[in-house]
Order: structure tokens, then sequence, then C-alpha cells
């Protein structure tokens, strides 16, 4: 059947999202309306296409094992000069996001790789453009503020065309956090 690249994400959802997206073409990066706005947890990887029923159970228990998460982005911030990106800082959930991205790179799982440079989750605004522009979009952001609630994420393939596009979602397993993680304050309130 062939390979395809595939990539794992949590979507920034609207009106946000939009709003990045937009911010980022602004800034000149001609790719930004061919990637929906998210916080990666796979990069982009090539996988065979055969494997897709497996890496889809992978996702399913990964998916089923995470619980909804605050997210809050809040300002800029820079990996240059050692990669050309400037992105919106995650303020709140990060420490999810690894937890995330690790289970689904697993050495035991259908989609294990290393990384090439350490996972920083974050919100790409910026990639690959001259450096006046990626100094506008530091500054223009840096005062940037978001938040919602992470309930799940999701597997995209990218197609020829270099556009990113949705395959499937993955909800988290329960929207309720279980007693057991309350206080016991609250535990003594619910029951």
């Amino acid at each position: 059947m062939g390979t395809l690249t595939i990539g794992v994400s949590i979507a920034v959802p609207e009106p946000h999202g939009s709003l990045l997206q937009e911010r980022r073409a602004g800034f000149g990066d001609v790719a930004a309306h061919g990637i929906p706005t998210h916080v990666t947890l796979l990069p982009p990887t090539e996988v065979e296409a055969d494997d897709l029923p497996a890496i889809d159970a992978h996702l399913t228990e990964v998916a089923g094992a995470g619980r909804p998460f605050p997210m809050r982005l809040s300002g800029t911030g820079t990996f240059r000069p050692l990669s050309p990106v400037v992105y919106v800082r995650i303020a709140d959930g990060a420490e999810a996001c690894t937890w995330l991205q690790k289970r689904i790179r697993d050495a035991s799982g259908p989609v294990a790789r290393e990384l090439a440079f350490p996972y920083h989750p974050h919100v790409t605004v910026a990639h690959g453009i001259d450096e006046a522009a990626m100094d506008r979009a530091y500054e223009e952001l840096a005062d940037y503020e978001a938040e919602w609630s992470c309930t799940g994420f999701a597997l995209y393939e990218q197609g020829v065309d270099g556009v990113w596009r949705k395959l499937r979602e993955y909800p988290f397993g329960g929207s309720v956090v279980p007693p057991q993680a309350c206080a016991p304050q609250q535990q003594r309130q619910t029951l």
C-alpha cells in the first residue's frame, strides 16, 4: 500500500486556532494555511499504510488512559539560533503533553522513534521565515493569552500537497476527575 507521513497533535480550538493561523500567515509563513494550529505530540513520521490499524489501536489505548487537563498559552519563545522557530509558550498543560508524547512514542508501540531535539511542547507561529518577520512574531504575540480544557488529540496525515488533514480524533478516557484524585475535603463533599 505504500508509505504516508503522519503526525499526532492537540488542536488549538477556535477562535484561538484560526487567529494564530492567520497571524502565522501574516508573518509570511507560506506553510501556515496547510498546518492547523496545534501542539505536536508526534512529529512528522513516515509509516507504512498497512500499519495504520495498529497505530489507531495504540492511539486509542493512549487516549483511554488520558484525562482532560487545562491548557493555557502565554507569551512567546523561540528556538533560534538552533532552529528558525518562534512559538507561543504553553504556561499550563506542558507536563500532560510530555506524558502523552512519551506514551505515543513508547518503544513498545507502532510509532516508536527518537526525537532530533528534546521534547518542548509549544505552538509554532513562525517557521523558516526572514529574521525581521521572526522578530515581529516574537514581539507582536508577546502578550498573547488563551486557555481551554484539552479533551483529546488527533491523528493527521500530510498530503502530497503538503497540507495536514485530520484522520481521526481520540478523546480522553474520561471527562470527570476520579474521586481518588480529589483532595480529602472535596471527596467528602462529593460523596
